[in-house]
């Protein structure tokens, strides 16, 4: 089988590393000025403008919305994230390396966020329909949506998929993992900044597993082409 394609393989480092860098320092430190925000100015007017824009929405959408939520949920996210692990160690063509990247990628966006949900401790919106006991600031829907479907874009880029299959497969997996977070809004389960802290949780966290990897397996090829150059 044929074996994939690294991102930094199809374009020069500083051309590659150095955005990314940014983005990555970009959302991680917004994840802190939006929850010191929240905190300080308990409700903002943008979370309240997000739930009246919510909130005349027609019923389908509503309902339709709160069924996709459930895609980003502990549960569904987990029991996914076994099966590909499954396939990353033993079935794919990828790397070992990359079924262990993606465990620590998931396993990393759940701890990050409990760890923020624990430290800021923001109560959820007065009329919520959610019925649980954690914390509302960030949502660990969206960080964990982000983090696993994310992952799966980064999968179809270095597959040796058609191009017009890898765009398709990838805008719609985009599309839902932004419906994912968007929908936490609906039913008043989060307040808006809630899911743009989540949606920088994921996307950080996701960029440094995506960098570990191509760091990993670029050591790993040259390593590989030095020793059959030794031997020959």
């Amino acid at each position: 089988m044929h074996k994939p394609i690294l991102l930094s393989d199809r374009a020069k480092p500083s051309a590659l590393w150095g955005p990314a860098l940014i983005l990555v320092l970009i959302f991680l430190s917004s994840i802190f000025i939006i929850g010191e925000m929240a905190m300080a100015s308990g409700k903002l007017s943008i979370d309240q403008w997000a739930f009246n824009v919510a909130s005349q929405a027609p019923s389908w959408l509503t309902s339709a919305m709160l069924s996709v939520t459930k895609a980003g949920s502990v549960l569904w996210l987990s029991v996914l994230s076994v099966l590909i692990l499954l396939y990353l160690l033993f079935f794919s063509p990828f790397s070992r390396w990359v079924g262990v990247y993606f465990a620590v990628n998931m396993i990393g966006v759940s701890s990050l966020t409990k760890l923020l949900k624990i430290s800021y401790s923001r109560e959820r919106p007065e009329q919520t329909q959610y019925a649980g006991e954690s914390s509302s600031f960030p949502s660990g829907h969206t960080s964990g949506a982000v983090a696993f479907y994310g992952f799966l874009i980064y999968l179809i880029s270095i597959s040796h998929l058609s191009s017009m299959t890898k765009w398709s497969l990838n805008i719609v997996l985009t599309l839902f993992m932004l419906a994912i977070g968007i929908s936490r809004i609906f039913g008043s389960i989060h307040f808006f900044t809630d899911v743009l802290a989540g949606f920088a949780i994921g996307f950080g966290w996701l960029m440094i597993c995506i960098a570990g990897i191509e760091i990993t397996l670029k050591k790993r090829k040259q390593q590989q082409a030095s020793e059959t150059n030794v031997q020959a």
